[in-house]
């Protein structure tokens, strides 16, 4: 495999960081967040959570400022749009996305698979790539019960550091989900593990994406 030092390549990127619910992001590219900007601290990041409302919104902004602590200028939203009825109310978002538009050109865009499952995801994944159509974008992964994960065509190598730490911060910050079945370390653990060993990981770790238009 042709190895990319993706996270040198532009001086002062621009995230945009996309996530349907309040730990998304997180749970998706948090590991690749973090390997980024501790590599290059020139970034400019907006994060923006489509739906969080009361203890969730509040995890998710202790959550985001956490994992784009050290880039050199960040912007957090937090939308309240309602859970689970995402394409009931998409004239509404589409909305949002028509705003971030005109007011941020992102380099890189970190957004939700298309193969996922869940409405709300596969909305916000629609939505970027109706928005944003001359931009570089990788779509996450997350698990969960509908067993919707594809093969994925990009990899961020992570560091065992940037694993734990991934893995610490979302465990500690998002504590109303604990509860859940599937929420737990051996689960984000366990698929960064899969995803290191599909990409010969020199740490046995990796978050993979897929990548659909990328022009050199």
């Amino acid at each position: 495999m042709l190895n990319i030092n993706f996270f040198e390549i532009k001086k002062n990127p621009k995230i945009l960081c996309l996530g349907a619910h309040s730990d998304d992001i997180e749970i998706g590219c948090g590991g690749t967040i973090l390997k980024l900007l501790k590599r290059n601290q020139n970034a400019h990041i907006r994060w923006i959570v489509f739906s969080a409302n009361n203890i969730r919104a509040k995890e998710a902004q202790e959550s985001s400022s956490f994992f784009i602590k050290k880039a050199k200028s960040k912007q957090i939203y937090i939308h309240n749009f309602k859970e689970s009825y995402f394409p009931f109310i998409g004239a509404k978002i589409k909305d949002c996305f028509e705003k971030i538009r005109k007011e941020f050109d992102p380099d890189i865009i970190y957004t939700h698979s298309r193969y996922d499952k869940h409405q709300d995801h596969k909305l916000i994944s629609n939505l970027t790539w109706n928005t944003f159509r001359d931009h570089l974008v990788l779509e996450y992964e997350i698990p969960k019960y509908d067993g919707d994960l594809k093969n994925p065509n990009f990899y961020v190598y992570l560091d065992k550091q940037i694993v734990n730490k991934k893995v610490k911060l979302i465990y500690e910050t998002f504590k109303s989900q604990t509860k859940k079945y599937w929420f737990s370390k051996d689960t984000f653990k366990g698929l960064m593990r899969i995803r290191g060993l599909e990409s010969n990981s020199p740490s046995g770790y990796s978050e993979a994406f897929h990548c659909h238009k990328i022009c050199c």
